[in-house]
């Protein structure tokens, strides 16, 4: 079984967080618009790369992202990122349309 390849991410590069599920389960309004906030596409630009050890030992790889609405950048795992020309495509493919 091969593994899917992961994208190589440089300093500079602009990316978006990979889309969310739409599901909202929420009953009350003001507590769907509490997690409305959280649920908006981001977009920012890679500022730094690092890497720390998982609780097995492997190394899992976190990029540091400047968003376009906030002031400081903020780590973010690297799976749960994908280059901004990818997004539309996973979009397309239903990615993040089903609730888990």
């Amino acid at each position: 079984m091969t593994t899917k390849v992961q994208h190589t991410y440089a300093i500079g590069d602009r990316v978006a967080e990979r889309p969310k599920a739409h599901g909202l389960v929420a009953v009350r309004e003001e507590t769907k618009a509490r997690i409305a906030q959280y649920r908006a596409q981001r977009y920012g630009t890679v500022v730094g790369l690092t890497s720390k050890p998982n609780i097995r030992g492997a190394k899992q790889k976190f990029l540091l992202i400047k968003w376009d609405h906030l002031k400081t950048p903020t780590e973010h795992a690297q799976m749960r990122i994908c280059p901004i020309d990818q997004l539309t495509k996973l979009q397309a493919e239903g990615y993040g349309t089903g609730v888990e």
